[in-house]
């Protein structure tokens, strides 16, 4: 008989020893040791070996055909690079109910709306709860089969049984492979199971989309060597109390990693939004003080967002700083020139920003936005309805260029903005693209000449 052999592996990293510890010693995180105990077992899995592969020479190697399957789902195949890559490892993450099984269950009935058939294994939801799902998004394909199993012997003997043109595994934290003695969710089972898994994509040249779940800290859970493993990872974002999800790229061997897919949560699944900015702005009230436009870029895409502020008054000896969709930090430095450069007071003043939408920004080139809605609250006058501020606020209270400047101000004149505050720079160093043409540019060297010339009054 075999001799079980008892190892420490961390959840996060893992990493693996002979001795618990508190701390993992590679990683550095703290209590995430667990006891599982090792065996070896004569057969792992039913999966069908491999062809021997020899070595080819660089020239002989056949050229890529670059055929991608289509999807209908235009924000989706934007992040994937144009559509999905046959024998393609995708993972998408995201926190619980944010509609990664929504989007899937969507993207499963239009590929098999196209003629494919779709493997569609649910570990966490039977096959009843699956098809009611479906009829609610009005989705009843012929060619979508349903596995509600977390077996993984027998997911890939169906798999290879079926050939599917596509394989949709929900999720790899809930299947298990009985070689193994730990339970499902465990580092060497999501490890073992995801890499025969892809194992069985790449012989076969079907795509396969895992989904993953995610720790309190927002990352994936289990090890991090499965968002190696795979060739993209994408992660489904959004607030809990918001209708708007941004599908984001991480990493993808396959396409860039800079698009980013807009979908609204509706009763009929995730919606495509065509036009982001025009829905984040439908319900601006645009004389309001402490309302200020930036036009942050999500990807390759420019967005145009709402940035709220609301300076009052307050008795307390330490004001507070409250930031919703904006980095705190950012808004304490901001706070701090505004108070060392502009000469605001504001020692006394409670301060709270919020991005409408539900949307996080996080590039400098918001600065601007963020702090001509404060001094619009502060001093109580509204910054021009029809104005959109781009530029980055240094601690000297100068303004910095920004990238991609031309598309961001061509997006804001779409959207009916006639005018910019851009810092006086950002000319010179444009590369290439014209500014458009019929929209007033002030150019701006600091702060302080910004705020001026963007409040009315």
């Amino acid at each position: 008989m075999a001799k079980i052999k008892t190892q420490f592996v961390c959840q996060e990293c893992g990493h693996s020893q002979a001795r618990w510890a508190g701390r993992c010693p590679k990683c550095g995180e703290w209590n995430t040791l667990v006891e599982f105990a090792e065996q070896p077992a004569a057969g792992r899995s039913t999966l069908a070996p491999a062809h021997a592969v020899e070595p080819v020479a660089l020239p002989d190697v056949p050229a890529d055909s670059g055929e991608r399957i289509p999807l209908a789902i235009g924000e989706m195949a934007r992040v994937l690079g144009g559509g999905i890559v046959p024998g393609s490892g995708v993972l998408i993450s995201g926190d619980p109910g944010i509609g990664k099984s929504t989007l899937l269950i969507q993207m499963a009935g239009t590929v098999a709306a196209g003629g494919r058939s779709v493997l569609y294994v649910s570990g966490e939801e039977s096959a009843h709860q699956v098809k009611r799902r479906a009829a609610r998004l009005g989705m009843a394909p012929a060619n979508l089969y349903l596995l509600a199993d977390v077996n993984l012997d027998n997911i890939l003997t169906q798999a290879q049984k079926l050939a599917p043109g596509l394989i949709i595994v929900d999720s790899i934290q809930s299947i298990s492979l009985d070689a193994l003695p730990s339970s499902a969710g465990s580092v060497s089972q999501v490890r073992e199971c995801a890499s025969l898994l892809l194992r069985l994509a790449k012989a076969e040249d079907i795509p396969l989309f895992l989904v993953g779940h995610v720790t309190k800290e927002g990352t994936i859970a289990g090890p991090r060597v499965l968002e190696h493993m795979v060739d993209t990872v994408l992660y489904l974002e959004g607030e809990r109390f918001h209708s708007y999800r941004l599908l984001r790229s991480v990493k993808n061997r396959f396409g860039s990693t800079n698009e980013v897919g807009v979908f609204e949560m509706q009763a009929q699944g995730m919606v495509e939004v065509a036009n982001p900015s025009e829905m984040f702005l439908a319900e601006r009230l645009p004389n309001a003080a402490g309302s200020a436009i930036a036009v942050p870029m999500e990807g390759t895409r420019p967005l145009l967002v709402e940035v709220q502020a609301l300076a009052s008054t307050t008795s307390f000896p330490q004001p507070r700083r409250t930031a919703n969709g904006v980095d705190f930090n950012r808004l304490l430095l901001l706070s701090a020139v505004l108070s060392k450069r502009v000469g605001l007071h504001l020692s006394d003043q409670d301060i709270f920003v919020n991005v409408v939408g539900g949307l996080k920004v996080s590039e400098p080139a918001s600065d601007l936005a963020i702090a001509a809605a404060i001094v619009s609250s502060v001093r109580n006058k509204p910054v021009a309805a029809d104005l959109a501020l781009v530029g980055e606020v240094g601690l000297s209270g100068e303004l910095r260029s920004v990238s991609q400047l031309a598309r961001r101000l061509t997006e804001a004149k779409k959207l009916g903005f006639g005018r910019a505050i851009i810092p006086r720079l950002a000319r010179r160093r444009l590369s290439g693209d014209p500014l458009p043409e019929g929209m007033e540019i002030i150019e701006a060297r600091s702060l302080a000449q910004a705020v001026d010339a963007a409040l009315v009054g």
